[in-house]
C-alpha cells in the first residue's frame, strides 16, 4: 500500500466528492478509535454535503451501545465483550441503515437509559454520516467507508487513561478486520493536522 500525505481540508473534500458521486441515498461510516475523534471528522463533513444539495442526518454509533447490563455482564474492561457485542448491531441495521427514515439515537450509554429521539425522514438524495469504533468487517450495509487509522504508538499516546485496557481490542481488529485495506478511504491518521491517504 502507498500513502499521499494531505490536508485535513483536502480529506474532508476527498470523503465529500466519493459521497456526491454515490446516487440517491447514502450511508457513509467515518471508523477509527476515540483517539482519532472519528465524530469531529464527521461532523466537518455536514456543511460541505449540505452546500451540495445532499440533506445529512447525523448518527454516534456510541448512541447504539446494548444497556450496560448487557455490555458488562463479563466485566467493564472485558475484550471479547467491548470487540463483538457492545454494539446493538441489529439496532443500527433496522433504525439507520435500512429504510426512509432513520432513528438518529437509541441509548444514552452515560445514563444508561433510552434517548426517546425521534425518527429523522431520509430524502431521496439524503446522507447518513455515521461516526464510530470498530465498525468494519461486520456486515452492516454501508455504501462508503472512512478509517482513520492510528499506528499502535498514536493510539497508546493518545487514549484516555480510563480506556487503556481496550488497546488489544484495537490490535485484533487490526489484524481480523485490517481497516486499512478494506475501507473505502483509508488514512493514516497518527497526525490530524497531516493525514495521510491511501492510493493504491
Amino acid at each position: 500500500m502507498r500513502f499521499q500525505p494531505v490536508s485535513y481540508a483536502a480529506l474532508v473534500d476527498h470523503v465529500v466528492s466519493c459521497t456526491t458521486a454515490v446516487p440517491g441515498q447514502v450511508r457513509v461510516a467515518i471508523d477509527g478509535a476515540a483517539a482519532a475523534r472519528p465524530g469531529e471528522f464527521a461532523d466537518a463533513l455536514v456543511d460541505p454535503l449540505r452546500v451540495l444539495g445532499r440533506p445529512v442526518v447525523r448518527v454516534r454509533a456510541q448512541d447504539f451501545l446494548r444497556p450496560a447490563s448487557l455490555r458488562f455482564e463479563q466485566g467493564r474492561t472485558d475484550e471479547e465483550s467491548r470487540y463483538t457485542s457492545w454494539l446493538d448491531e441489529g439496532a443500527l441495521r433496522r433504525e439507520v441503515l435500512a429504510g426512509d427514515k432513520v432513528l438518529p439515537s437509541l441509548w444514552n450509554a452515560r445514563t444508561d437509559r433510552a434517548t426517546r429521539a425521534g425518527y429523522v425522514p431520509l430524502s431521496p438524495q439524503g446522507v447518513v454520516v455515521i461516526d464510530g469504533e470498530l465498525l468494519l468487517g461486520r456486515g452492516l450495509p454501508f455504501d462508503l467507508t472512512v478509517s482513520l487509522w492510528l499506528s499502535a504508538g498514536a493510539l497508546s499516546r493518545r487514549t484516555d487513561p480510563g480506556d487503556v485496557w481496550s488497546l488489544p481490542v484495537f490490535t485484533r481488529y487490526d489484524t481480523e478486520v485490517d481497516p486499512l485495506t478494506t475501507a473505502d478511504v483509508a488514512v493514516r491518521f497518527d497526525d490530524p493536522n497531516h493525514p495521510a491517504m491511501r492510493t493504491t
